[in-house]
């Protein structure tokens, strides 16, 4: 998942918002309580599928003796002399046969065995196959002899099946932001440290986008519509399920992530709260993904590069595809990078000017009171006039994301 999901939802949502506040058509959406708001209509739901665990911090999954391994298990002689370091590069070795993370899964499949669970989503009804227990066992002998401490045993054996022996993690390649912690980066299970916030991963320049494991957890209490909409909406819309495809997989992981980190926030305003999103695992691969595509190129060895373009489509009528090739519309030339034809439907410049035309589409006195109450011109300042969002927003980064990187206000001065 990357930030261009929740801007396809904003154009998305913009368009039923433009139907039913200008065009008095039907709609998702129903006339709120108050003057110029709306909300969702009560029996539509959102549900979020990804072929693949969000990177980040859900990501951070056990692996068990009898599945493919990143790096070597953890060795006697390493347990036996923890000052000895690592071989050097365990992120390094990321195209040997034997290496992986959970961003980019494995190229051989699980392997299920007694102690691992299955679920499967077909026809939008929920399945659970459970061949023992998520509950942790005995500390396995090959974790409790690397020298974590009890907090990261802890962390890691309990998202493992009951009596199953945790030998490694799979590794995310989203690096904490700074102000946190930071990973030990030791061989095996506790070479990541959980829970932590981080930014995506790249092989450039660190990017400041939050990971997507990041972005869920937020939209699990101040809503995937954004600031701008929250000015027409009475409250937030929330996900009410979260689906993810065959992958290397934790239920427990995923629930941290997105749920466990922002538990106890409170303070927050009318509307805003907590949300109990059910996250489910599917058993269907995704043709395309790294896994899929390895496992048919039998004959053709080398490794994989992922493509620089993305195509994003929305339930619109103009323009419902969006085809670009490193952030650009497929096509643009250097000549014609800063012209108009060079931004991206989905771009927060293209997504104002759509929120504009809304505006301009009702009458002022039909407005919400948080657009009449002042004069507002840039894009920062109509974000900032989103008053209860902003309060969700600052009572979730003092309570839980302290360390979330925000863009200089500069960046969003537009009009």
């Amino acid at each position: 998942m990357h930030r261009p999901v929740q801007n396809e939802e904003e154009r998305y949502l913009l368009h039923q918002l433009h139907l039913v506040a200008a065009l008095k058509q039907d709609s998702i959406f129903v006339p709120g309580a108050q003057r110029g708001l709306w909300k969702l209509r009560p029996d539509l739901l959102f549900v979020f599928f990804s072929s693949h665990t969000p990177c980040g911090d859900a990501s951070i999954i056990p692996m068990l003796e009898f599945e493919d391994q990143p790096c070597c298990p953890v060795s006697t002689d390493w347990a036996n002399n923890p000052s000895v370091e690592a071989s050097g590069n365990l992120e390094a070795t990321e195209d040997k046969s034997k290496c992986g993370d959970s961003d980019s899964p494995v190229t051989k499949k699980m392997r299920l065995e007694p102690g691992t669970p299955a679920r499967e989503v077909a026809n939008g009804v929920v399945h659970h196959q459970s061949f023992g227990t998520q509950e942790s066992g005995p500390i396995p002998p090959s974790v409790s002899s690397s020298n974590l401490t009890s907090e990261e045993l802890a962390a890691v054996t309990r998202m493992a099946p009951g009596g199953a022996k945790v030998v490694d993690v799979y590794r995310t390649g989203a690096k904490c932001v700074p102000g946190e912690a930071g990973d030990s980066g030791r061989p095996g299970a506790g070479y990541h440290q959980v829970g932590l916030l981080r930014v995506k991963p790249g092989r450039g320049d660190r990017t400041c986008s939050m990971s997507c494991s990041d972005k869920l957890a937020r939209w699990n209490i101040l809503g995937c519509q954004g600031a701008l909409l929250m000015h027409f909406l009475e409250e937030p819309i929330y996900l009410s399920a979260v689906v993810i495809g065959k992958c290397p997989y934790s239920q427990e992981a995923m629930q941290r992530a997105l749920t466990g980190r922002c538990q106890n926030i409170s303070a927050l305003p009318k509307g805003f709260g907590v949300q109990d999103v059910k996250i489910q695992q599917s058993d269907l691969l995704f043709e395309q993904s790294r896994c899929a595509v390895q496992a048919k190129r039998t004959d053709s060895p080398g490794r994989l590069v992922p493509c620089g373009a993305a195509i994003s489509w929305s339930a619109v009528p103009e323009q419902p595809l969006d085809v670009t090739a490193n952030g650009f519309p497929q096509g643009t030339t250097k000549k014609g990078i800063r012209s108009l034809q060079a931004r991206s439907r989905i771009s927060k410049v293209e997504l104002f000017r759509s929120f504009q035309k809304l505006l301009s589409s009702i009458s002022e006195d039909k407005w919400p009171d948080s657009l009449r109450v002042q004069k507002l011109e840039t894009y920062q300042e109509y974000k900032e006039a989103a008053s209860a969002y902003q309060e969700a927003w600052s009572a979730l980064r003092k309570q839980a994301f302290a360390s979330w990187i925000r863009n200089p206000p500069d960046y969003h001065q537009f009009k």
